[in-house]
C-alpha cells in the first residue's frame, strides 16, 4: 500500500475514469503519442493534487496570497509524496536573469568575491590593500636589516600649482625636508614651482635604518605620516630609490581612488550601488541600429514612426562596462586575477577548474573553503545534466526550454531532498545522444536518495533504463486516455496494443531512406562564420535536400542556423528587422525566394487562437455560415460569426465561453456561461445552422470528424487534411492555443505551411522538432518533411533524433565539444559517409543506428 501511488478514476482533459498503480521511489516513465494523455496524467492530476493538497494545509490567510490551484478531475489518490514539477518553461524574460542568478551562484560568487577578492585601482590597476599600523611595521623589517629608508607623507598628487602654503605649514610644524616630483628639497631654502605643471609633493617625516628595537620609532613616524596624509605613508627606500605605498583604507595611493568595505550586495547588478552607471546593471543600451533601417517612414504618423523606430533598435554592449553589468571599481576587485564577470563567461567545465586551483592566501583560503564547497557542488550538478558548456553570465531568456529544465533539475539535484516526488517533462530535451547518458545518471542519484521520480518522455533510451512504463493511448484525443500497457520494459514490450512496445521490439522502426538526394545543383554557403562560439568556419548547403545539423549540446548549432542563416535570410529575402549572426558573406542566396522558420512557440498568447484561426480555416467557415438562407435573412455577415467582436458573440463572457467566480480565500471556479452554456455566442448566432450543426458546433469538432462534415466543400476540406496529415486529426478546430504542446503547435504551422503553393525555392528552418513527438509522430513529422523536399524546398533542421538525422540527405556536425571547445566543422556528408567519421560523438550513434535499422530490415528483432 505505501509501495504505490493509487489513482483513481482520472478523467482530467481525455482521460478515461483510469485507474493506475504507480510504484514509488522508482523511475517511472510515462509515454504515449502526443495527446494520448500523459501530461494530463502527470502534470494535472499527480502535481496539481499534490500542489492543492499543500494549498490546503496553508492558513486561509496565506492562501489568499498564492495564485489559483484548481482540483483535478480525479476520485482519489493515496500515497502521494510533496510534488515538485520541472518542466519545459523558459526560466525568465527578464534580461537581468542569468544562469547564475537562476541557479544561485552568482548569490556564492558575490560572498566568494567580497570576502576573498583583491580590489584594484581601476585607473592604476594597482593593488588597493589596508593595512595597520602594525601590519606597515612588519612590512618594513621584511627588508634587509642596515636598510637605510625614509617615511614620507604624501600631501599633493599630481596638482598644478605653486602650493606655497603647503610648504609654510610644514615649516611652521618642525618639517625640514620635503620631496617634490621625486627631489628631495630643503625648506629652510625658497622652493619655486611652475604652476602650469603638476606636482607631486610629499613631506619627510623621518629618515631610518632598519634595524632590531628601533620599531617604536618607526611607529611614532608612520602614525604622523598618516595623520598628515588621511590614510596613507610612502617608505622610500634610499638605496634602491624604490618607494613602498600603504593605506589604512582601500584606498590607491597614487590616484586617490579610495573604496568602502567589500559586501556581496555591491557585486549584484541589480544594485543601484554596484551595477554600471552607464547601462544600469544590464550590460547593453538600446539604439537606433543604421544597418536595420528603412526609407519609407511616414513624417506624417509619428505613432508609426515611433514602432518603425523601436524595430529598428539594437541592444548594443554597453560602452563603458562592455557588457559586465558592473561598476569599474568592482570590475577591478579579482580572485586569483580574474574579476566575477571575467569568472562568469567562462563555462561550467573551466568555472569548476579554475575554482577548484585557484591561488589564495592562508587566511583568504581559509575564509573561501565553505564558499568554494557550495560553488563547485552546484557546478558539478550543472556538468552532470549536461550543461558544462553554458557560461553563468549567459542570459536566462537565450536558453532553450530543454536547457532550463535541466538547470531545475540541477539545482533540485543539489538540494538533497528526499520523499519527494519528482515530475518531468521531457528532460533529454536538446540533448545530444553522448549527454543523455550523463542525464540519466543523474535521475538515478535522484532516484537512490529517495525520491519517486516520474518523466514524461519518448526518448528509447530513457525509456530502456526506467525501472517502470505507462503507456497512455492508444491513440490521441477522444481516441487516446487510455493506460495501454504498464510495467517493466519487457512487459511493454510483450504487449501487442502498446505502440510504444511495438517500435522498442522493432516490430515497428523508421527506416532509412533508399537513397539520398543529390540536390538541385545549388548551394548555400555561409563564409566566416564567426558568432559566438563558432570558428570562423565556411559551410555549404546544397539546396533541394533535407540538411541536419548535428552536435553535442553547445557545438554552435543554433548559433550558425537561427542566428546567421535565418536572420541573414530573413533580412534579404522579407526585409526583417533582424541582424544576422557575424560572419563575412553569404552566397546563393539568389537561389531562395523565401525563408520560413516553424519553431515551438505558441500559435497565440490568448484561448482566443486555435488551429482553425491560425491556418485561416476559421474564414472560410465563418464565410460559409454567412451564405446560408437563414444568415442573408437575417443581414449576417462573417464577422457576426466572430467571437473576437460585439454583434454574434455573448456580451456576458465577451466570447469566452467560461465565467470566473471570485472564491475569495479559496480558488477561483471557471464554470461555462450561464447565458451561452460556453457556446460563446448569443442565441440569434447559434440560430443559424449549416447543415444542422451550429458555429459552435463546428468549432467542437475535431479536425478527423470535420474532414468528413465538410466533405463536400474542397477549399475547407483541404485545410482540415492538411491537419490531418500532420498528425492532427484529434485535435478540436476551436482548441485553445494555450492548451496545445509545444509539438502540436509546431505541427499547425506546419500544416499552414503545406497550404501554401509550393515554389521549389523555399528555405524551412526547424529547431528541433522532434520535440514532445513520439516515434509513432516523428514518423508521421519525417514523412512531411521528405514531401517538402520532394516539392523542390530546403529543409535545414537542428536536430539529436537519430530517426531525422538517419533519413537527412546531408548532415553538418559541429563539435568537438560545447562551448569554447566547439565551433568547429568535425565533417559532413550523407549519414552514412559522417557515420564512417571515426572522431565525431554523433558518427558513433549514427553507426549503431544504421546498424540496427539494416537489421530490422532483415527481420531481427532487438532489445
Amino acid at each position: 500500500m505505501h509501495n504505490v501511488i493509487q489513482v483513481h478514476g482520472a478523467r482530467e482533459h481525455n482521460l478515461k475514469n483510469i485507474d493506475i498503480q504507480i510504484p514509488r521511489d522508482q523511475i517511472v516513465v510515462i509515454t504515449g503519442v502526443s495527446g494520448s494523455g500523459k501530461s494530463s496524467l502527470a502534470f494535472d492530476t499527480l502535481y496539481a493534487e499534490g500542489q492543492m493538497r499543500y494549498v490546503e494545509s496553508l492558513s486561509s490567510y496565506a492562501r489568499q496570497f498564492l495564485g489559483q490551484v484548481n482540483k483535478p478531475d480525479v476520485d482519489s489518490i493515496e500515497g502521494l509524496s510533496p510534488a515538485i514539477a520541472i518542466e519545459q518553461k523558459t526560466t525568465s524574460n527578464n534580461p537581468r536573469s542569468t544562469v547564475g542568478t537562476v541557479t544561485e551562484i552568482y548569490d556564492y560568487l558575490r560572498l566568494l568575491w567580497a570576502r576573498a577578492g583583491t580590489p584594484h585601482c581601476p585607473t592604476c590597476k594597482g593593488e588597493v590593500t589596508r593595512q595597520s599600523v602594525d601590519q606597515i611595521v612588519d612590512q618594513i623589517y621584511k627588508q634587509p636589516e642596515g636598510t637605510k629608508y625614509m617615511v614620507l607623507a604624501p600631501i599633493v598628487h599630481d596638482k598644478k600649482g605653486e602650493h606655497q602654503h603647503i610648504f609654510e605649514q610644514a615649516k611652521l610644524n618642525g618639517y625640514a625636508r620635503v620631496r617634490v616630483d621625486g627631489i628631495i628639497m630643503n625648506l629652510s631654502e625658497p622652493i619655486q614651482l611652475d604652476k602650469k605643471r603638476k606636482h607631486t609633493i610629499a613631506i619627510v617625516v623621518d629618515r631610518l635604518v632598519v634595524k632590531e628595537g628601533d620599531s617604536q620609532r618607526l611607529t611614532d613616524s608612520l602614525e604622523i605620516a598618516i595623520s598628515l596624509s588621511g590614510d596613507t605613508v610612502v617608505i622610500h627606500l634610499m638605496d634602491r630609490g624604490e618607494d613602498l605605498l600603504f593605506s589604512q583604507s582601500f584606498a590607491c595611493p597614487h590616484c586617490g581612488f579610495s573604496l568602502p568595505e567589500l559586501t556581496p550586495s555591491m557585486f549584484s547588478f541589480n544594485n543601484q550601488y554596484g551595477a554600471c552607471p552607464t547601462c544600469s546593471g544590464l550590460g547593453f543600451h538600446l539604439q537606433v541600429d543604421p544597418g536595420r533601417l528603412t526609407p519609407d517612414l511616414s513624417p506624417t504618423q509619428a505613432e508609426r514612426i515611433g514602432k518603425e523606430i523601436e524595430g529598428n533598435m539594437s541592444a548594443l554592449p554597453c560602452q563603458d562596462c562592455h557588457g559586465d553589468r558592473l561598476a569599474p571599481m568592482l570590475l577591478a576587485v579579482t580572485v586569483s586575477d580574474l574579476n566575477i564577470a571575467e569568472y562568469c563567461k567562462l563555462s561550467i567545465t573551466e568555472g569548476i577548474q579554475f575554482i577548484q586551483k585557484m591561488n589564495l592566501s592562508p587566511a583568504k583560503a581559509q575564509i573561501a573553503a565553505p564558499i568554494v564547497t557550495e560553488i563547485v557542488d552546484r557546478l558539478v550538478f550543472m556538468e552532470k545534466v549536461g550543461l558544462e558548456y553554458l557560461t553563468l553570465s549567459r542570459t536566462a531568456g537565450t536558453l532553450s526550454g530543454g536547457e532550463s529544465q535541466r538547470i531545475r533539475l540541477a539545482t533540485q539535484i543539489g538540494s538533497r531532498l528526499t520523499g519527494v516526488l519528482y515530475i518531468l517533462d521531457e528532460p533529454s530535451i536538446g540533448l545530444h545522444q553522448r549527454d543523455n547518458e550523463r542525464l540519466l545518471s543523474a535521475l538515478t542519484e535522484m532516484r537512490d536518495l529517495g525520491n519517486s521520480v516520474i518523466v514524461v518522455e519518448h526518448d528509447e533510451d530513457t525509456m530502456r533504463h526506467a525501472d517502470w512504463i505507462i503507456d497512455v493511448g492508444p491513440g490521441a484525443g477522444i481516441n487516446g486516455g487510455e493506460v495501454v500497457a504498464q510495467g517493466t520494459l519487457e512487459q511493454i514490450i510483450s504487449e501487442q496494443r502498446s505502440l510504444t512496445g511495438q517500435y522498442l521490439s522493432y516490430q515497428k522502426w523508421i527506416s532509412v531512406p533508399e537513397s539520398r538526394r543529390p540536390g538541385n545543383g545549388h548551394h548555400l554557403t555561409i563564409i566566416g562564420a564567426a558568432e559566438n562560439n563558432l570558428k570562423d568556419i565556411t559551410v555549404s548547403i546544397p539546396l533541394g535536400t533535407i540538411t541536419c545539423v548535428t552536435g553535442v549540446s553547445g557545438s554552435g548549432k543554433s548559433s550558425l542556423v537561427n542566428e546567421i542563416l535565418y536572420k541573414k535570410l530573413a533580412s534579404t529575402l522579407h526585409r526583417a528587422h533582424t541582424r544576422a549572426g557575424k560572419h563575412e558573406q553569404m552566397d546563393g542566396i539568389q537561389h531562395l525566394d523565401k525563408v520560413i522558420s516553424i519553431d515551438q512557440s505558441p500559435i497565440g498568447r490568448t484561448p482566443r487562437s486555435n488551429p482553425a484561426t491560425y491556418t485561416g480555416l476559421f474564414d472560410n467557415i465563418r464565410s460559409l455560415f454567412a451564405m446560408t438562407n437563414e444568415a442573408k435573412v437575417r443581414a449576417y455577415g462573417p464577422g457576426r460569426f466572430s467571437f473576437n467582436i460585439r454583434g454574434g458573440r455573448c456580451e456576458a463572457c465577451t466570447g469566452d465561453g467560461l465565467m470566473r467566480i471570485g472564491m475569495h480565500f479559496l480558488p477561483d471556479v471557471y464554470v461555462p456561461c450561464d447565458i451561452c452554456k460556453g457556446k460563446r455566442y448569443n442565441r440569434e448566432t447559434l440560430e443559424v445552422r449549416y447543415k444542422g450543426k451550429s458555429i459552435a458546433d463546428i468549432l467542437e469538432m475535431t479536425a478527423d470528424e470535420a474532414v468528413v462534415f465538410f466533405e463536400n466543400v474542397p477549399k475547407i476540406r483541404k485545410k482540415i487534411e492538411a491537419l490531418c496529415k500532420v498528425g492532427l486529426g484529434y485535435v478540436q478546430l476551436g482548441q485553445a492555443s494555450t492548451t496545445l504542446s509545444g509539438g502540436e503547435a509546431q505541427r499547425v504551422k506546419l500544416a499552414s505551411e503545406l497550404l501554401k503553393p509550393a515554389t521549389g525555392s523555399t528555405l524551412y528552418v526547424m529547431d528541433e522538432p522532434t520535440t514532445g513527438l513520439h516515434i509513432a509522430d516523428v514518423q508521421q513529422l519525417i514523412h512531411i518533411l521528405h514531401v517538402l523536399a520532394d516539392e523542390g524546398n530546403t529543409v535545414v533542421v537542428i536536430e539529436h533524433n537519430l530517426d531525422v538525422i538517419k533519413n537527412a540527405d546531408y548532415l553538418i556536425d559541429l563539435g568537438p565539444e560545447g562551448g569554447s571547445n566547439g565551433g568547429n566543422i568535425l565533417c559532413t556528408g550523407t549519414p552514412e559517409q559522417v557515420a564512417d567519421f571515426e572522431a565525431n560523438y554523433t558518427g558513433q550513434y549514427l553507426r549503431r543506428e544504421l546498424r540496427k535499422s539494416h537489421d530490422a530490415m532483415k527481420g531481427h528483432v532487438l532489445n
